[in-house]
């Protein structure tokens, strides 16, 4: 017992491993958001993203390059790449960036549903009917931010519980459908007003 413990490199074998698998996480992590940025059409902050994503993904893979007998940085860089896919699908969905277009499909009379949605949101709503002819439906799109979905779906299942709805990213949507909707660029925030 006393030769493991005194052979025992704590440095290799557990702090090494922990920073390999923190290191991934944040790398991962900010790839993702990176990812989620370009397709958003924030493109500006990208490439600072990369750069970040980029030099933290070398230290973690140059520790592993400087200990390849340790098979325990191995699943550390595994485990860290699959925690970070996880948080970074976490933070996509606390960031709620860009738009949707909600669509609820129902086919039932919902004067009630549509007139609490026009309060908060500017629909389109169409007539609609089965391929048979039969059944009748109303199909109403509404353009909202991504922030502001829950909001309008529990509206819908308030008057409506068993309403068909799909949700969809929106890359660019014109505003009044003369004034393009303004771009929003992440340091907007830090200009100075004209």
């Amino acid at each position: 017992m006393d030769f493991i413990v005194n052979n025992f490199d704590l440095w290799t074998w557990v702090i090494i491993p922990i920073l390999i698998f923190l290191a991934r996480i944040v790398d991962v992590s900010i790839g993702t958001i990176r990812v989620i940025f370009i397709s958003k059409g924030f493109k500006s902050i990208a490439p600072v993203l990369g750069f970040f994503e980029v030099i933290i993904w070398l230290l973690a893979i140059s520790q592993i390059m400087k200990n390849l007998e340790n098979w325990v940085s191995y699943i550390a860089y595994g485990a860290g790449f699959a925690t970070g896919t996880y948080v970074g699908m976490l933070l996509e969905e606390k960031i709620s960036i860009g738009k949707v277009i909600l669509r609820v499909i129902s086919k039932k009379d919902d004067c009630e549903m549509i007139e609490e949605l026009k309060k908060k949101y500017r629909l389109t709503i169409i007539d609609g009917q089965s391929p048979t002819g039969g059944t009748k439906a109303k199909i109403i799109f509404m353009v909202m931010k991504r922030s502001e979905v829950k909001d309008a779906v529990a509206i819908v299942n308030q008057f409506h519980p068993k309403a068909f709805y799909t949700i969809e990213d929106v890359k660019y949507a014109l505003d009044d459908g003369a004034n393009p909707v303004q771009k929003r660029n992440v340091f907007s925030f830090y200009r100075k007003s004209k």
